[in-house]
């Protein structure tokens, strides 16, 4: 088959196909195809050897896989392989199932945000159609109905606002208008409080009456589009093995990074570990807040990332190490940051599996890796949330299905074709960083971390009454889901 059309093949089922992939599938029959496109998972984003040699072997033992593909695979940066250290358990290999590294389309023009938010309400529209069924907010501006009727609409929050007698006016938007949502202060209490935590830019569903002339609607409810209350996510799976530490924002190269903690950590992880995840922050970066080349005790961002990688390089052999980017590290500001480029990642031991942020790996338990900078506009928003304890942003995520909501505040976000900070795939684990706190809670039946920092308080935090909680690693045995927050102080 011409390559156009396996890839075309590919695209109409959801997914992409790399190079590598699609030069083995050329001499596929389309019945292999078809067998291979229902053997992925529906969570992997873009297909490679790892995926399908299995299949090309059992189905078309006439292919030949060129021993160089077998060596890329055994390479390849998403699959950790590395050998059992004597007794040492080896636990599942890393799996990348979302990243936006090597996928990004943004060239900064007006139809990208066009289609970043028509994504956006698209898949967390999909979510909300699952549980009430919405009508066009065009549709009900005809008032071809009793006003009295019930009815549901879907809509992206486009502004908020209390009116002058305290009720509060939410004003929603679909691709076909825009409507008013009036929430009561007194009809219903419960529903008035809940209105307060919505923000902007998120896509909720409304049930409601219509005003009699039309131009307002009355909500009665508002759903979001949630995780399920059951997930099921460990059946049909293969059991996972070991255990996995959580940490985030080392700031390697400040004055303030706790080195002797981060020594003591090095020196207790043991044989029954597996896996270091990391959710960006790896070192304190160049000029990211005003006046920081005082607190550096590196100014050289090299420098910075070859001590960061002297220290990670010191890790035992057999954890398989995870390192997500954050707002310090030198990849582009905007969210969705792609991983480290080569230059910075050949300063590191080989076998570390280096992802974008966001980024879902899967090591025997799903993981999504998200550094965590939107929790300054979600707390910043919402009544009640702190930087003391960053699960409830978190779980507000997990609510919203979206790990960064608002567009336009203090997070830069990229208007890619698709919006990469969707939920789409509801992970086991949640592992934030940025908020140099930790945390660590369930929503539902996802485990959300917060992992704290490796950094003292800084004077820029001083001033911003940021009080820090370092040196400390949460544990997770991946079994039992049950953790620890081991004190390295």
């Amino acid at each position: 088959m011409e390559t156009g059309e396996i890839v075309e093949i590919f695209a109409e089922s959801g997914f992409q196909i790399d190079p590598m992939a699609l030069d083995l599938m050329k001499t596929s029959s389309p019945q292999l195809i078809q067998d291979v496109l229902k053997s992925i998972d529906s969570s992997v984003m873009v297909v490679g050897v790892e995926h399908i040699i299995h299949r090309v072997r059992k189905t078309s033992p006439e292919i030949e896989v060129p021993p160089e593909k077998i060596k890329t695979i055994t390479q390849k940066p998403d699959v950790n392989h590395s050998k059992p250290n004597g007794n040492k358990p080896n636990g599942n290999p890393v799996t990348i199932l979302k990243d936006i590294t090597n996928q990004s389309t943004c060239i900064g023009e007006y139809t990208e945000f066009v289609h970043y938010f028509r994504d956006r309400f698209s898949s967390l529209g999909d979510m909300l159609r699952k549980r009430i069924s919405a009508r066009p907010i065009e549709s009900i501006k005809k008032r071809n109905m009793d006003t009295r009727e019930p009815l549901s609409i879907i809509g992206m929050v486009l502004d908020i606002r209390t009116s002058a007698n305290g009720h509060k006016l939410i004003e929603v938007e679909d691709i076909t208008g825009t409507i008013p949502v009036l929430v009561h202060k007194e009809k219903d209490k419960e529903l008035f409080e809940l209105s307060k935590r919505i923000i902007l830019d998120e896509v909720i569903g409304v049930t409601g009456t219509l005003s009699s002339d039309g131009s307002l609607m009355f909500a009665n409810k508002i759903i979001f589009p949630d995780i399920p209350n059951t997930q099921g996510n460990t059946l049909n799976r293969k059991k996972p093995e070991g255990k996995a530490v959580f940490i985030s924002d080392i700031h390697v190269g400040s004055k303030t990074f706790l080195e002797d903690s981060w020594l003591r950590f090095v020196k207790w992880l043991g044989d029954d570990i597996n896996y270091l995840v990391i959710a960006g922050d790896v070192v304190d970066g160049i000029g990211v807040f005003p006046n920081q080349d005082k607190e550096l005790a590196i100014s050289d961002i090299y420098e910075q990332y070859e001590k960061a990688a002297e220290y990670l390089n010191a890790v035992p052999e057999h954890i398989k190490i995870i390192v997500s980017p954050g707002n310090h590290d030198a990849v582009r500001q905007a969210e969705p940051q792609p991983r480290f480029p080569e230059r910075i990642t050949k300063l590191f031991r080989n076998d570390i599996t280096f992802v974008g942020n966001p980024a879902m790996v899967d090591i025997g338990v799903k993981v999504l890796i998200y550094h965590g900078r939107s929790m300054d506009d979600i707390i910043a928003s919402v009544p009640g949330f702190s930087y003391g304890d960053p699960s409830k942003p978190m779980s507000e995520m997990l609510k919203l299905r979206h790990l960064s909501p608002i567009y336009g505040g203090r997070v830069s976000i990229a208007p890619e074709l698709k919006d990469h900070f969707v939920i789409d795939t509801i992970p086991d684990i949640l592992h934030c960083g940025h908020v140099h706190t930790v945390g660590v809670s369930h929503y539902k039946e996802v485990l959300t971390i917060n992992s704290g920092t490796w950094q003292s308080q800084t004077e820029f935090q001083k001033k911003m009454n940021l009080q820090p909680m370092p040196a400390k690693a949460t544990v997770v045995n991946l079994a039992s889901m049950e953790y620890s927050i081991e004190d390295f102080n």
